[in-house]
């Protein structure tokens, strides 16, 4: 019995779309990705240093992130790009706009800027270890690298 239930769900699951999933997602990363460098160009060809248009370019992409999530377009995008919306720097701010977003009925103290982290937080924890440990091998073995 159990044979012919797990034959009949197998035949009746569908189909996952991989290949067509992963084409999405690299286009929607792609098109982030580029966005962000041409703000970066642009800023640089008006005159601004390459560290300051750096900067301003990953300043203007986390808001345009938040932005997005909070006309509601950017769940948009996800359902079509998929994993090509956690691009870093917009899919951090995302993250922390919809988690804002879901609180902000209960005050903007309690609500916004105590559950706004929930999501982020973990991705700042693993980020700052991260760059601990990297930091500390560079530091340790910066003669023989």
């Amino acid at each position: 019995m159990n044979n012919r239930i797990e034959k009949v769900m197998e035949e009746t699951k569908p189909k996952r779309k991989i290949f067509k999933n992963a084409f999405q997602a690299f286009i929607i990363g792609g098109l982030f990705s580029f966005f962000a460098q041409l703000i970066i160009e642009i800023l640089k060809m008006i005159g601004l240093e390459k560290e300051i248009s750096n900067n301003l370019g990953v300043t203007i992409m986390v808001f345009l992130g938040a932005l997005l999530t909070g006309l509601g377009l950017y769940d948009k995008i996800g359902q079509y790009g998929g994993a090509g919306t956690i691009v870093p720097i917009t899919g951090f701010a995302n993250s922390m706009a919809s988690s804002a977003l879901e609180y902000k009925s209960e005050g903007l103290v309690l609500g916004i800027l105590t559950n706004m982290f929930k999501l982020a937080g973990s991705v700042i924890a693993a980020g700052v270890v991260s760059a601990f440990i990297v930091g500390s091998i560079i530091y340790l073995f910066r003669g023989i690298l």
